[in-house]
């Protein structure tokens, strides 16, 4: 019950369920948990194989834009920006399409925190705008490497 103001009066909020039928609804729920158990364990290898798929088709897509990038570099890049939930841009809607912007923008990220002083500029206190200017350069150069093969 909850005291309604504008209606000057208590209310009942909720439903109301017979007890026998609430004890039959957690006993279906308690016969189905080994079903649903193995529901989820299958929907987990499903997932799990489905994204170790995708990795591996951003790892041959990022050697097809950036030939000179090492493959076992590009799976790493890869299984970097594909982890599920992650917020990045391989899981994005155009990453897992494998749209070229999106890949070229997981490579850069990469570059960046793996081959330049970026994240050391960013712990000294450097602003994260000038940090990137920075270390533009340093991408440049990975990058034209990599796109030449």
């Amino acid at each position: 019950m909850r005291f309604n103001r504008s209606r000057k009066r208590y209310d009942r909020q909720g439903l109301l369920v017979d007890r026998t039928a609430l004890e039959q609804a957690e006993q279906e729920c308690l016969s189905d948990e080994d079903a649903r158990a193995r529901r989820r364990e299958r929907d987990r290898v499903r997932r799990e194989a489905a994204d170790e798929t995708f990795q591996q088709d951003l790892a041959e897509h990022i050697v097809q834009l950036f030939p000179g990038c090492p493959p076992p570099r590009a799976l790493e890049i890869s299984r970097h920006t594909a982890v599920r939930g992650s917020g990045r841009v391989g899981r994005s809607a155009a990453g897992r399409a494998l749209d070229p912007d999106a890949v070229t923008r997981a490579v850069i990220a990469s570059i960046r925190h793996e081959d330049t002083p970026y994240d050391e500029l960013l712990m000294s206190g450097v602003e994260r705008e000038q940090a990137r200017t920075q270390i533009r350069d340093d991408i440049d150069r990975v990058l034209d490497r990599w796109r030449r093969g």
